[in-house]
């Protein structure tokens, strides 16, 4: 085993690196997002038409961006269900470079698809990166002090303002117009920037196996025993403590002082050890539930005319929707430091976007916003409980798991907003239909 030379990670230095790997991991999956639309119609060679002097009828697709949603998080609910099988088995550096070469993929492909079929393909391609990423890096936070999961929590919420709002600005016609296409490729130099973040920046333990690239039989960890450094030191953070830990197992096997500890655990443990996890996954599913349907479902049949809508097609309102959400949850993810929600109130979050949800339920049938500015307070509104939810329930896992079982939890956990999105996705999808069948109804505020 190769071991980083030097002394503990650097508390400031490893923050930037997880805020960068936050923002990396979850761009490609955001940009597929946002430009869900413009994929859905490549099979029509789709022209950006101008805003519409007055709405009077719905322009529906066939295919809800709700399809384009499940393509781009079901991959990623397979990875991190299985993943927790064999993972453990996988080096880190080896799982980061499959998660970079994944996403460089999805942008190339999506972005020189012709078919609706094939850019679908590259977001799969981008919805298995996204979720070996995030499994594998809130994994990595496990041997540094909660601070890391505060910076990977904003690097996550800037990925969904940046990348929106990026796409939003290259591709809008009265701004750089830009095409789709083109607006893809460009993407493909977040890829190199990803892999600066792991391998420049952040400072690993000296616990964490290291790949080397002439050595294969480096490539898989022993799945037996494993054994922690005694020269692993002090994490300085905010508990202050000592973590003694190594990551060469997704149950977060500890070793203390020489002693080792088997590696094998059967399948009744691992349900033992995730069945407490249900008060943090529950409230989180239901968060991400209410607002993916919000997302993927309703926001594409919001259409405001010229006069309402500063003059906007139907496209770029919704990739502007799609920038105010994000901003929304970039706002709340990096607050946590400042503003913490205890444990006992993601209810709440979670009680509050499901009102959203019926809200923009009856907005999508009848209408209700007499202006698009007020679409985009209640937006950002939905984003800031969608952030708030995702932080704090990933610090307050790292807070009040112990130490042993930290590593396991934190990948059990960050299954629930996949599960949520998977279920909106199926429910968007429906709804959307049903919506699109009904006469275009006006009842303003």
């Amino acid at each position: 085993m190769e071991v980083a030379s030097g002394g503990a990670p650097g508390p400031r230095r490893n923050s930037i690196a997880f805020w960068l790997l936050g923002l990396c991991n979850n761009f490609a999956y955001v940009v597929m997002l946002s430009a869900a639309k413009d994929i859905l119609e490549k099979d029509a060679k789709h022209i950006e038409k101008p805003c519409r002097p007055e709405v009077t009828t719905r322009e529906c697709h066939i295919l809800s961006t709700g399809s384009v949603l499940l393509a781009d998080i079901i991959p990623a609910l397979i990875i991190k269900m299985s993943a927790p099988m064999f993972i453990h088995r996988v080096p880190f550096g080896i799982r980061h470079t499959t998660v970079v070469l994944l996403q460089a993929a999805s942008f190339l492909i999506v972005g020189i698809s012709d078919s609706t079929g094939l850019a679908l393909f590259g977001v799969i391609l981008a919805s298995f990166g996204s979720g070996l990423g995030e499994i594998s890096y809130l994994a990595l936070s496990s041997n540094y002090p909660s601070s890391v999961v505060a910076a990977w929590s904003s690097g996550t919420g800037g990925a969904g303002l940046i990348g929106a709002s990026v796409y939003a600005l290259l591709t809008d016609s009265k701004l750089l117009a830009v095409s789709p296409k083109h607006t893809m490729l460009i993407m493909l130099t977040l890829p190199v920037l990803f892999s600066f973040a792991y391998w420049s920046i952040l400072q690993i333990p000296r616990s964490i196996h290291r790949a080397k690239l002439f050595q294969p039989s480096t490539w898989i960890i022993d799945g037996g025993r494993t054994t922690m450094s005694s020269e692993a030191g002090r994490i300085s953070g905010e508990e202050g403590e000592t973590l003694l830990r190594h990551t060469d197992s997704a149950e977060g096997e500890l070793m203390l002082r020489g002693e080792e500890v088997s590696g094998n655990s059967n399948s009744m443990s691992r349900i033992q050890k995730a069945l407490p996890l249900l008060r943090f996954m529950i409230p989180l599913i239901s968060v991400y539930l209410a607002e993916y349907y919000i997302n993927q479902g309703l926001l594409e049949l919001m259409e405001f005319d010229c006069s309402h809508g500063f003059s906007m097609s139907s496209e770029s309102q919704y990739r502007w929707f799609q920038v105010t959400y994000q901003l929304g949850v970039f706002v709340s993810r990096s607050s946590s430091n400042y503003l913490t929600i205890p444990t006992k109130h993601l209810t709440t979050l979670a009680i509050l976007q499901t009102f959203n949800a019926v809200f923009f339920t009856f907005t999508a049938i009848y209408s209700i916003f007499p202006h698009i500015f007020l679409a985009f307070l209640v937006i950002f509104f939905e984003g800031l409980l969608g952030g708030a939810s995702y932080v704090n329930t990933f610090r307050a896992v790292h807070r009040e798991i112990p130490v042993e079982s930290r590593e396991f939890s934190m990948g059990v956990v960050s299954i629930s907003d996949t599960i949520g999105i998977v279920f909106a996705g199926f429910l968007a999808m429906p709804v959307h239909n049903k919506i699109c069948s009904l006469p275009l109804r006006y009842n303003v505020i």
